[in-house]
């Protein structure tokens, strides 16, 4: 098997793994999603059809190359959105006004109840599940750098041959 290949299975593999494992927490165990964690599983939505269609074209050379960079982007995007998640989690950065802990108290009955009604029921910056000390948006942060240095270095060693 060519090293091409084996990242194309890998990336594969494990980008499936996070859908898979963040669907059967939220279907099987009963964590539902915040916002954010919703955004976090954009990128691999976007990469399993891609590396999909990298193994359907029998892995051409240009073809892979192209798709191996489309996926290292948005395993990089993936891990920004995942730290950003992880600094609201810790209280480093504000995060969206829809899913926080609102900055103010309610001074009346109805500034409540508007405050209540624009909130959504799970809450961004409340950790609801961890291993380890490390929240699940953490675990996506590990998981989208590790995938990311995978695709990377792909596309470096294929580089380097190319050279010589």
């Amino acid at each position: 098997m060519t090293q091409r290949r084996r990242v194309v299975l890998l990336d594969l593999v494990g980008s499936t793994a996070v859908i898979g494992g963040a669907l059967l927490f939220q279907y099987a165990g009963g964590l539902q999603p915040c916002e954010l964690c919703l955004i976090e599983r954009w990128p691999y939505y976007v990469s399993i059809p891609l590396l999909l269609l990298a193994l359907a074209s029998g892995l051409r050379r240009a073809m892979t190359a192209a798709i191996l960079a489309m996926v290292l982007l948005l395993f990089l995007a993936g891990s920004a959105v995942a730290f950003y998640h992880v600094g609201v989690e810790q209280h480093w950065f504000a995060g969206p006004a829809a899913c926080t802990s609102p900055a103010t108290a309610a001074h009346t009955l109805e500034a409540l109840k508007a405050q209540l009604m624009n909130q959504q029921p799970v809450r961004c910056d409340v950790v609801q599940w961890s291993l380890v000390g490390v929240s699940l948006a953490g675990w996506n942060l590990i998981a989208s750098l590790a995938l990311a240095g995978l695709s990377l270095s792909a596309l470096r060693a294929r580089g380097g041959r190319r050279r010589r």
